[in-house]
């Protein structure tokens, strides 16, 4: 990897699991009444839904973590949370009328299997009685190796789970305790087999890099131990250091962390271990063995990208409950209330939860299609004669000097990105992100993008 591309292109960027990306969202957001007409509109045009339910409870705090956490080691919060995020499901197929098809099931957290797998249960079966679950769907859920027991994957298998994603992080002991998060490679070994030996058909496992005290020795040996157990799905993320987001991360220093050319060579170290252990790379920081349906959709031009990350279910509405979800109707976005007290408050009273979110504009649909297209297949087009390309005017500015240095190939009615280029995906979708070049962040929002 050239270090003096990584230099000139290591800049704070999105990560554009939507776009408009959050920050850029309309400071007015949709009123309750048209957040839901959004929502009819879209369901009119496409039955079929996706469903993300965030359940926030951890009993730790790992200080490399992102997401919207609450620290509690008391599971007495278990039942009233679940049965609001019920009611909240009740509100979303009351709104709909009929019975949705359901094809894609995630629980994120948060530690999912904070839950007992009886309240898991509960909660699964009170939204399956509701909807329409073709033979393809896709359910899914995080787990933590260390708390993820037999019963948790023995029950969610038994609900139509085929798909599990374990946070491993890292395997080097000093990194463990730096990010406070310890499980040995044995717990890891055992879930996995408990997995496979009950019938999942996808274990993914989590891996970070970046992470403070990582060296290439030790990224080297947590690949090796990682490709010994051969998940079907890797991913393999880009550490994002936001202590002015999340304090935890002010546990260490930029100084305890791999300088930007070293921390993209531990990329390039991951990349080529799973290569040559048969994995295909998959968007962005993701890979999969060739069998997987990650990877097929990849090869079929059939992959999409959404706030779950990449999937292969290309719903037309994704409806997000429980405290910060998101959801996306194609033409809007929503988010819930953070707080677990202000969320369960807004439910309980009838009201759905959401505190802020954004309606599209005809330019941002436009964009945001191109910025989908780049993510998921590296590669984008428009006609020639097509009155959208109005909304392009200056994206060919912005991205002359990527094509320069070979990060990108342009055609008159297309770009590609060829392999050189894939590490700076990011880089090359912010060419279209027409609101950040607009107005620029007075302050670092995102993390850097190599």
């Amino acid at each position: 990897m050239n270090t003096s591309l990584i230099r000139k292109y290591n800049v704070p960027g999105p990560r554009y699991t939507s776009y408009p990306t959050v920050p850029y969202w309309d400071e007015t957001p949709p009123t309750e009444w048209e957040w839901k007409q959004h929502v009819k509109a879209s369901f009119l045009r496409d039955k079929s839904i996706s469903l993300y339910i965030h359940l926030p409870f951890c009993e730790s705090l790992c200080t490399y973590c992102g997401c919207n956490t609450r620290i509690t080691v008391n599971h007495k919060v278990e039942v009233p949370y679940l049965e609001t995020v019920l009611k909240e499901w009740r509100m979303y197929r009351e709104l709909l009328g009929e019975a949705p098809v359901l094809r894609e099931l995630h629980l994120g957290g948060g530690t999912p299997t904070f839950f007992s797998p009886e309240n898991l249960e509960k909660l699964i079966t009170g939204i399956l009685n509701d909807c329409i679950v073709p033979d393809q769907a896709e359910f899914g859920f995080e787990g933590h190796p260390n708390n993820t027991n037999y019963a948790h994957l023995q029950t969610l298998y038994s609900l139509g789970f085929r798909r599990v994603s374990f946070g491993i992080q890292d395997f080097d002991l000093k990194v463990q305790k730096m990010i406070n998060r310890v499980q040995p490679y044995d717990r890891v070994k055992q879930v996995t087999e408990w997995a496979r030996e009950i019938g999942y058909t996808s274990v993914n496992f989590d891996l970070i890099y970046g992470l403070p005290l990582q060296t290439s020795e030790s990224v080297r040996e947590t690949i090796r131990l990682t490709n010994t157990l051969r998940p079907d799905r890797i991913a393999y993320y880009s550490y994002a250091h936001v202590p002015w987001v999340k304090p935890g991360q002010r546990r260490y220093t930029e100084a305890d962390l791999p300088s930007n050319e070293t921390k993209r060579h531990l990329y390039e170290i991951g990349k080529s271990m799973f290569e040559k252990n048969g994995y295909a790379e998959i968007g962005m920081d993701h890979f999969a063995l060739p069998e997987d349906s990650l990877a097929q959709a990849m090869s079929k031009g059939e992959l999409h990208r959404n706030f779950m990350g990449y999937t292969t279910q290309a719903t037309g509405m994704m409806i997000g409950l429980g405290a910060s979800s998101i959801s996306d109707t194609w033409t809007a976005f929503a988010q819930n209330l953070k707080k677990v007290e202000a969320y369960k408050e807004a439910v309980t009273e009838g009201r759905f939860p959401v505190f802020r979110g954004h309606l599209l504009t005809e330019e941002d649909l436009v964009l945001r299609r191109h910025i989908l297209n780049l993510m998921c297949r590296f590669k984008t087009g428009w006609q020639k004669e097509n009155s959208e390309n109005v909304y392009l005017q200056g994206v060919g500015d912005r991205l002359r000097e990527l094509a320069m240095d070979g990060l990108l190939r342009v055609e008159k009615d297309s770009i590609s990105i060829p392999e050189r280029g894939k590490p700076f995906v990011r880089n090359i979708c912010m060419a279209f992100d027409a609101r950040l070049w607009r107005k620029q962040p007075e302050t670092q929002v995102f993390s850097s993008t190599v």
